[in-house]
Protein backbone atom coordinates (compact mmCIF):
# COMPACT_ATOMS: atom_id res chain seq x y z
CA UNK A 1 0.00 0.00 0.00
CA UNK A 2 1.65 3.56 -0.81
CA UNK A 3 2.17 6.15 1.46
CA UNK A 4 -0.29 8.31 1.33
CA UNK A 5 0.23 12.08 2.95
CA UNK A 6 3.48 12.19 3.98
CA UNK A 7 6.31 13.71 2.02
CA UNK A 8 9.86 12.44 2.02
CA UNK A 9 12.46 13.91 3.96
CA UNK A 10 15.29 15.38 2.04
CA UNK A 11 19.02 14.64 3.37
CA UNK A 12 19.57 17.92 4.36
CA UNK A 13 16.50 19.45 5.92
CA UNK A 14 16.11 23.31 6.31
CA UNK A 15 15.12 24.62 9.59
CA UNK A 16 11.33 26.09 9.57
CA UNK A 17 12.04 29.39 11.25
CA UNK A 18 15.96 29.86 9.60
CA UNK A 19 14.12 32.80 7.40
CA UNK A 20 12.43 34.30 10.26
CA UNK A 21 13.52 36.85 13.63
CA UNK A 22 11.79 37.32 16.88
CA UNK A 23 11.03 40.72 17.73
CA UNK A 24 13.87 40.91 20.87
CA UNK A 25 16.52 39.39 18.36
CA UNK A 26 14.96 42.28 15.71
CA UNK A 27 14.84 45.21 18.66
CA UNK A 28 18.60 44.28 19.64
CA UNK A 29 19.97 44.11 16.18
CA UNK A 30 18.50 47.54 15.39
CA UNK A 31 19.39 48.99 18.53
CA UNK A 32 15.78 49.93 19.61
CA UNK A 33 13.44 48.45 22.27
CA UNK A 34 10.67 45.76 21.64
CA UNK A 35 8.28 49.10 22.98
CA UNK A 36 9.75 50.97 19.95
CA UNK A 37 8.83 48.11 17.59
CA UNK A 38 5.63 47.80 19.31
CA UNK A 39 5.09 51.12 19.17
CA UNK A 40 5.97 51.31 15.10
CA UNK A 41 3.85 48.03 14.43
CA UNK A 42 0.98 50.12 16.18
CA UNK A 43 1.56 52.98 14.02
CA UNK A 44 2.78 50.83 10.97
CA UNK A 45 5.62 52.08 10.34
CA UNK A 46 8.12 49.90 10.91
CA UNK A 47 9.08 46.43 9.33
CA UNK A 48 5.76 43.98 8.30
CA UNK A 49 5.57 41.52 10.84
CA UNK A 50 3.72 38.02 11.74
CA UNK A 51 2.32 36.55 14.73
CA UNK A 52 2.02 32.93 15.51
CA UNK A 53 0.23 32.71 18.84
CA UNK A 54 1.48 35.56 21.22
CA UNK A 55 5.26 35.74 19.59
CA UNK A 56 6.15 37.99 16.68
CA UNK A 57 8.53 37.19 14.03
CA UNK A 58 9.80 39.46 11.08
CA UNK A 59 10.97 37.95 7.71
CA UNK A 60 14.72 38.93 7.24
CA UNK A 61 13.99 40.00 3.34
CA UNK A 62 11.47 42.04 4.84
CA UNK A 63 13.44 43.75 7.38
CA UNK A 64 16.17 44.44 4.86
CA UNK A 65 13.69 46.12 2.27
CA UNK A 66 12.24 48.03 5.02
CA UNK A 67 15.76 49.62 5.99
CA UNK A 68 16.77 49.99 2.24
CA UNK A 69 13.39 52.29 1.97
CA UNK A 70 14.41 54.06 5.28
CA UNK A 71 17.64 55.70 3.09
CA UNK A 72 16.92 59.11 2.24
CA UNK A 73 19.55 61.93 0.79
CA UNK A 74 20.74 64.03 3.06
CA UNK A 75 19.27 67.16 3.47
CA UNK A 76 20.08 70.23 1.95
CA UNK A 77 20.80 72.96 4.37
CA UNK A 78 19.05 75.73 4.35
CA UNK A 79 20.68 79.52 4.48
CA UNK A 80 23.56 78.68 2.35
CA UNK A 81 23.96 80.63 -1.05
CA UNK A 82 26.84 80.48 -3.43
Amino acid sequence: MPDIGTAPRSSSPQRLMSGWISRLDLALELGVTVETLHRWEKIRFGPPCVRAGRKIYYRRDAVQDWLMRQEAPAPRRAGSRR
